[in-house]
């Protein structure tokens, strides 16, 4: 793992963060394009794991599944611990991203850039609490959506980048909400998923998305989620740390079986 190579993709994805779009409509949140570098971005479509790398992701995406039983949201963990099955060069790659968006100066750039959000929920102390960045290499196939949601107070960032090869699905990015009334939703903008692109908000009560269901055109919709999980009182970040090791041992049986 080449440091020079860190550094600067620390630096790149800071600047895509200082330079993203801030909107605040439905709620404040950003719109982030040319998050990587085009070698990096290349790097990273070049060393996609394969279907069988993946394990089933758990929440609120776990009722859905396909045909043939599997789920329609697979991921991969983005710390050193998940990824060390993967082939060297795929691995190689990986860990780099890993590295880079657990870095102090990505979850920093994202602080700075989401303050109103994060004042607005935290006061003015919001600097000071602590955020703990879960990066997760995420694939969704068709059959899979999400209804409209918040997100839960657990996180306090949320952020998604976009992988796709192309501009082919760009219909099937995330939907942003604004509540009318008590169970009414009115769709206010919807994300374009196109190349190297994505989002970022300060999760609130008012932060509600979603993503329809994805038809049978898509064959994968590749994606990073990062989220910075709230990390301040002692039970929030022993769920945070355990929830890590859990998701690892769970994955080295699954290895195992295989």
């Amino acid at each position: 793992m080449n440091k020079d190579n860190i550094d600067r993709t620390i630096e790149h994805v800071v600047g895509a963060i200082n330079a993203a779009v801030e909107c605040h409509e439905p709620f404040h949140h950003l719109q982030l394009v040319n998050v990587f570098a085009t070698d990096v971005y290349s790097a990273m479509l070049d060393a996609m794991p394969v279907r069988e790398d993946y394990r089933q992701m758990s929440g609120r995406t776990k009722s859905t599944r396909t045909n043939d039983g599997g789920g329609t949201r697979t991921k991969i963990d983005l710390f050193p611990e998940y990824i060390r099955h993967l082939p060297q060069e795929k691995k190689r790659v990986w860990e780099m991203i890993g590295q880079v968006l657990c870095s102090k100066e990505v979850r920093e750039a994202f602080r700075q850039r989401l303050a109103p959000g994060l004042e607005k929920r935290f006061g003015p102390e919001y600097r000071k609490v602590g955020m703990y960045p879960i990066p997760i290499l995420t694939r969704d196939v068709s059959g899979y959506s999400i209804g409209i949601h918040p997100d839960t107070h657990w996180k306090g960032m949320t952020i998604q980048f976009y992988l796709p090869q192309d501009r082919s699905i760009e219909h099937v990015g995330t939907a942003f909400h604004k509540r009318t009334c008590e169970n009414s939703y009115e769709k206010t903008m919807q994300m374009s998923f196109s190349p190297n692109t994505g989002y970022a908000f300060a999760v609130g009560k008012d932060t509600y998305h979603s993503v329809d269901t994805v038809g049978p055109e898509v064959q994968t919709r590749d994606s990073i989620l990062l989220t910075y999980f709230v990390d301040r009182t002692l039970l929030q970040i022993l769920r945070n740390r355990g929830k890590r090791l859990g998701n690892f041992i769970q994955s080295e049986f699954r290895n195992m079986r295989q």
